[in-house]
């Protein structure tokens, strides 16, 4: 007998991986609420809830758990729609504990030294102004935003005001939403003063950037991976993920204790969460940069070509309310990484790689998946969740022995994809 399980924002790539699940003939996957309506356009959170509401009310069979991969307002929705059909979850607050990227430094400051100088801008103020105690270079960013959208560096006091003039204008679209949510749960006065529609400045951390994934089953908090993330040179933007880190056993552990120290601090439990870092090679020190109330979905392909099974199998269990045990560490590959084929400027896509062309790639060089951003056709500035500064061509899974060979296998699908631009 088959267990139903109710995946929020599932979509075709991710469906692909939980099919692949070892114990997937046990399960049945059903989509609710898809991508486009949780990300793209306004967000109506009451709205969203009641179309998620009716379609679980409608549901002739039992429900077995409700989980996700998404962050807002999916990580939000899903503690919601648990508690109303009494299904094991993380907390409300908890998960807004993380989102909210100043109640989480808040929280943070309570129990690590590892974070940086951090603060609120005014954005109501007529000429908004550094927070005391954080010196360029800084980065500003909503206190909740989609991926890196409204995330700027600022040198200087003239990038600051750029910076600030940008976010200003666009952090209600994500922000008021977020809002809504906050307000289902009660407030610091330090929170509640400061609201969703935010903006947040941080110094700039240095080093490399690195994460570690994990899970709290029952209060226990289990570090069960940790992963390297390799910009584009001179770039705030991400080349790849590569997992397993090969940053030695120092730092990742310095990024365990941490991980387990904020996790209990918030209240987190049952269920998943990434924390991203940055990473001194030279001194093993680390520095907390933001946490994510979720696995990552970009690192799903990553566990199942070297630990075998992909981490949505954590996600599974949880929801059910099962503890996930240990990993099996039996896959094909030694190291595998999700790389970003990335354009640093726009244009209209008029050509994109053909099926046939992909295929015959994949079917040349092992260990690979390639999975295209922008159809012919579309500005690659309408292309929805890109960061600041660059725009997604591809997302490519390369598996390998060593972290050499990944790269060379890497270039090779490069050399192989022909996009073609109109840059007008």
């Amino acid at each position: 007998m088959s267990t139903d399980i109710f995946v929020v924002g599932l979509d075709e790539e991710n469906q692909r991986v939980l099919d692949r699940l070892p114990w997937a003939a046990s399960y049945r996957f059903h989509g609710l609420l898809t991508p486009e309506e949780l990300q793209h356009g306004d967000i109506d959170v009451e709205a969203l809830l009641k179309t998620a509401q009716h379609q679980l009310d409608a549901f002739d069979g039992e429900i077995g758990a409700i989980v996700t991969y998404w962050d807002f307002p999916a990580a939000s929705l899903v503690p919601i729609l648990c508690e109303r059909y009494g299904l094991p979850c993380v907390p409300l607050e908890a998960i807004l504990k993380c989102e909210h990227k100043y109640w989480s430094r808040l929280e943070q400051r309570e129990v690590i030294d590892e974070l940086p100088n951090f603060g609120i801008v005014d954005l109501d103020d007529e000429h908004p102004a550094p927070p005391a105690g954080v010196g360029f270079p800084m980065w500003l960013k909503p206190v909740k935003s989609f991926s890196s959208e409204l995330a700027f560096k600022a040198e200087n006091e003239a990038e600051f005001a750029d910076a600030v003039a940008e976010i200003r204008d666009g952090v209600g679209r994500v922000g008021e939403p977020f809002g809504y949510v906050l307000d289902q749960v009660r407030l610091p006065p330090e929170i509640a003063e400061v609201g969703g529609a935010a903006c947040l400045a941080e110094e700039a951390l240095h080093g490399v950037q690195a994460a570690v994934e994990g899970y709290v089953y029952q209060g226990e908090v289990v570090v069960y991976g940790a992963l390297d993330s390799i910009n584009y040179p001179d770039s705030s933007s991400f080349l790849r993920h590569q997992y397993p880190s090969q940053l030695g056993e120092e730092p990742v552990q310095r990024m365990r204790d941490v991980a387990e120290r904020v996790m209990r601090r918030i209240g987190y439990d049952n269920g998943t969460f990434s924390i991203e870092f940055f990473c001194d090679p030279e001194s093993g020190q680390v520095c907390l940069l933001e946490i994510n109330p979720r696995h990552s979905q970009s690192h799903a392909e990553l566990f199942e070509f070297v630990d075998g099974v992909a981490n949505h199998e954590i996600m599974v269990r949880l929801g059910l309310g099962q503890d996930p045990g240990r990993r099996p560490r039996k896959g094909k590959y030694q190291i595998a990484g999700k790389w970003y084929l990335r354009r640093f400027e726009d244009g209209v896509v008029t050509r994109v790689p053909t099926p046939e062309e992909i295929a015959t790639i994949q079917e040349r060089i092992d260990g690979t998946q390639i999975e295209l951003v922008p159809e012919a056709g579309q500005r690659l500035s309408d292309l929805p969740e890109q960061d600041s500064y660059s725009f997604e061509l591809a997302h490519l899974f390369v598996a390998a022995h060593t972290e050499h060979e990944m790269v060379r296998k890497y270039e090779a699908c490069v050399d192989a994809l022909r996009f073609e631009f109109d840059p007008a």
